[in-house]
């Protein structure tokens, strides 16, 4: 898909972003809530949250679709929400790719990637250049009706691309492609992304898909900002309960005090990160094995294909997940040996 030679021409400047104490109403309770977020050059941030937590209202207030009711964004040092400003959506330097990709139908595929350009420039090359980014160079005189899911997101991409812009904003682009169309189109354009070096907020609700595409992610529930961290920071230190079971599979064990170590039913295990006082015991599926023992029955087998993820209810403790290898011998039904083989836990305070 990434043409190396119209990456090095597209000279797209990546241009840092800052969101200071951004508030959102919509007549009604607040969507966003003192809200802070600040993003470097270049960065690839992936804003992750249930449906309805204001990720969406977030990216457009960045935008300029949406008049916040409080706070600041600036680009690149400059302003452009705030302090009695507000510069219009097409003066901001921010390209968006929405959800449904909103191409004109109508349209060929050159005229929609020249749509978002002044006029004395949808001749001068800038458009062959977008379309030669994403790959689509030999699509231009097509509909967008006779392109593929994929291909429509693409040409999505490149007419955001098409003014050079200094940030980057998708509202959960792939969420209409089927499963395998997903993984491809999603790897594409993260390469292209990384090449380009530009800076970028891409809002999903998959984990996964944070994690993949995320230098940093940006974990928004119910308004405010959870956490804000690498994707091992959020995985492995998260900052509580909630975020810890929101980003990935959590095995939870009650301890009163969790300080040095916590004894637990799959054994003993050293606290990396205690609590003075009732907290629980994060223990993530990798984190414990079955083998030889009696502690629990498997109720469950998931397979995966490159691994396997086995449900198992403790004989003295709740059901836990445990990750393991594919060629796994055991079976529903099995009596099992959970252990814990991690390398420390974290204690989420109560």
């Amino acid at each position: 898909m990434v043409n190396s030679r119209a990456v090095r021409v597209a000279d797209t400047t990546p241009t840092g972003l800052r969101v200071a104490d951004l508030s959102v109403a919509y007549g009604g309770p607040p969507v966003l809530t003192d809200l802070s977020l600040e993003i470097a050059p270049g960065e690839l941030v992936a804003l992750l949250g249930p449906s309805g937590c204001g990720k969406t209202t977030l990216l457009r207030s960045i935008a300029g679709l949406e008049r916040p009711t409080h706070g600041t964004i600036s680009v690149g040092g400059r302003v452009v929400t705030g302090n009695e400003n507000f510069v219009p959506p097409e003066r901001r330097r921010i390209g968006m790719v929405f959800q449904d990709g909103a191409l004109f139908p109508h349209l060929d595929v050159q005229r929609n990637v020249a749509y978002g350009l002044p006029r004395d420039q949808r001749r001068n090359g800038r458009v062959d250049e977008a379309l030669a980014m994403v790959g689509l160079a030999d699509v231009a005189d097509r509909m967008p009706g006779t392109l593929s899911g994929g291909q429509q997101q693409r040409v999505a991409l490149a007419r955001a691309l098409a003014p050079r812009p200094g940030v980057l904003l998708l509202d959960e682009p792939f969420s209409n492609l089927d499963a395998t169309l997903r993984l491809q189109v999603r790897a594409e354009m993260h390469r292209l992304l990384v090449d380009l070096g530009i800076t970028t907020i891409f809002v999903t609700h998959d984990q996964e898909e944070a994690f993949v595409l995320g230098d940093r992610v940006a974990v928004l529930h119910d308004g405010h900002l959870a956490q804000v961290g690498t994707p091992d920071d959020l995985y492995r230190r998260p900052v509580d309960r909630w975020v810890a079971t929101f980003v990935g599979d959590a095995n939870l064990f009650r301890c009163n005090r969790p300080v040095g170590s916590c004894q637990t039913p799959v054994g003993e295990v050293p606290v990396l990160v205690g609590w003075d006082g009732p907290a629980d015991l994060l223990l993530r599926p990798e984190d414990l094995a079955v083998g030889a023992g009696d502690n629990g029955t498997i109720e469950l087998v998931e397979y995966y294909g490159h691994d396997a993820m086995v449900h198992v209810l403790l004989d003295d403790g709740p059901s836990v997940k445990v990750r393991t290898e594919a060629d796994l011998p055991h079976q529903r039904g099995d009596r099992v040996g959970v252990t814990y083989v991690g390398s420390g836990a974290v204690a989420l305070g109560l």
